[in-house]
């Protein structure tokens, strides 16, 4: 007579990491859909991918107390808790890298190549509507020298132009960025200073971000300054520094092609 021997059961915890995990990552991935396509406010998505990260995290914590179970008791379900832990772990990867720059970097959400006298944003009616009326504040003193600390690479970009030709190029590297033009004034008049506001977006969430450059005539060369904030909170995890980084880096390979 054959008997049945019975399997042994599959651990709780496993099951519900494994649960929990496949629920975090599409409502993450439901949370910067909404703020890219502009859905709902920027608040309301960062509370979506909150709740995201939450739920993730419960699940990483279901899979230490499944192994441990399975461990102990011999239970089945290390498959589902491996696979739960992979899930929580792809949900929480993109908040995980935040974090370290947040601790590694500055809090900082406006940087400016000028601490002194940084680039002012249009105050036009065209710019502002853009900016749907939000405009940075300005420098104080104590943000200024925790940029020195933390970015001292940030400078000024000084090129070999004429005002004109620097603006132009401005313009053309900006363009290949995908920055959106929202407020111009050529170099001209008395003081020969250009200025140009763009709008950019943040890669993942897309979330609004404002620059200003100002351009300033020197002899035989132009000075350019880059300012470039972001509207919601108060650490950028070193956004606005690496654009500055990089549009200096693609305007210098613009010049060296001219």
């Amino acid at each position: 007579m054959l008997r049945h021997i019975p399997e042994e059961p599959v651990s709780n915890a496993a099951v519900w990491c494994r649960r929990l995990a496949v629920f975090a990552l599409p409502v993450a991935a439901i949370a910067v859909i909404l703020a890219r396509s502009n859905a709902v406010e920027p608040q309301a998505s960062l509370a979506v991918l909150g709740g995201a990260i939450v739920v993730a995290l419960i699940a990483l914590l279901l899979f230490f107390a499944a192994c441990v179970v399975i461990w102990q008791e011999g239970r089945r379900g290390l498959g589902a808790a491996l696979g739960g832990a992979f899930l929580a772990a792809l949900t929480l990867s993109y908040p995980a890298y935040l974090a370290v720059q947040a601790v590694r970097l500055p809090v900082l959400s406006d940087v400016s190549t000028d601490t002194a006298d940084p680039p002012r944003f249009s105050a036009s009616r065209a710019a502002v509507a853009a900016r749907a009326g939000f405009t940075p504040a300005g420098f104080d003193a104590d943000q200024a020298e925790r940029q020195r600390d933390g970015y001292p690479d940030i400078e000024p970009i000084v090129v070999d132009l004429e005002p004109d030709e620097a603006y132009q190029l401005v313009l053309e590297t900006a363009q290949s960025r995908g920055w959106r033009v929202i407020d111009q004034r050529p170099p001209g008049g008395r003081s020969g200073v250009g200025h140009l506001d763009f709008l950019d977006r943040d890669l993942v969430m897309g979330f609004a971000d404002d620059i200003a450059v100002r351009l300033r005539p020197l002899a035989g060369q132009t000075r350019i300054d880059v300012r470039s904030a972001s509207r919601y909170g108060r650490h950028d995890f070193g956004a606005n520094a690496k654009r500055i980084r990089q549009f200096a880096e693609e305007l210098q390979a613009g010049l060296n092609e001219k």
